[in-house]
């Protein structure tokens, strides 16, 4: 047995069984081609059939923009790479993104996207949060800019006019979407310009202009 191991062994190390080609599954959106180079020549060690699979997967998982990694043999003589990349939903506190599966990662993105300030650990919620809101202001063609929760688990959002809503811990959609039905007639209730929007009373909500409160 141990010479039919050693001799197993012999042949698999062979320059015959080197990869050839390290194959990726789709062309990446995110992740700079260099970037998969790099990986492929300084971390990828071995031939078909001793190159340690959950190793590689891992060197890949490090890369900015890179959520999941599938690494497996192809004959004959690949490595076939299927990348999934994060996309991003919105900025995380200044500082990183958070995908739309609730995740924090750090990478770098260009385009302009919502903020979320919170603590991590409330990531998926604030995801999930963020879905619901942006529902409900649909009818008044509005987007959110920030979302808020607080360590309290209070929220407030600001709107792409700058104009902030407090909603508060409870029955948060439901607020929102008494604040929705009567904005059409903002003019009467002095909500044009406002700067913010108190919705967390149970029958009616308060209202900050630049002259004053109403």
């Amino acid at each position: 047995l141990l010479v039919l191991y050693g001799a197993v062994r012999y042949v698999a190390q062979r320059p015959a069984f080197s990869l050839q080609a390290v194959v990726l599954t789709a062309a990446p959106q995110r992740i700079e081609n260099g970037q998969l180079q790099k990986v492929v020549r300084e971390q990828i060690r071995g031939n078909f059939f001793t190159v340690d699979l959950e190793q590689t997967r891992r060197a890949f998982e490090q890369l900015p923009w890179v959520r999941k990694v599938s690494v497996r043999r192809k004959f004959p003589w690949q490595l076939e790479v299927e990348l999934e990349e994060h996309v991003a939903l919105a900025r995380w506190n200044g500082m990183a993104l958070v995908n739309t599966h609730g995740e924090v990662f750090a990478a770098v993105a260009e385009e302009k996207l919502p903020e979320f300030r919170g603590e991590q650990e409330n990531a998926a919620l604030m995801a999930r949060m963020y879905e619901e809101l942006g529902t409900e202001l649909a009818p008044l063609q509005r987007h959110v800019a920030q979302l808020t929760l607080s360590p309290r688990m209070a929220w407030q959002i600001r709107l792409d006019d700058d104009m902030e809503i407090a909603l508060g811990r409870e029955a948060v959609r439901e607020r929102l979407a008494r604040f929705v039905s009567v904005y059409p007639y903002s003019v009467a209730v002095r909500m044009t310009n406002a700067r913010r929007i108190d919705l967390r009373y149970r029958n009616g909500f308060a209202v900050q202009s630049p002259l004053g409160a109403a």
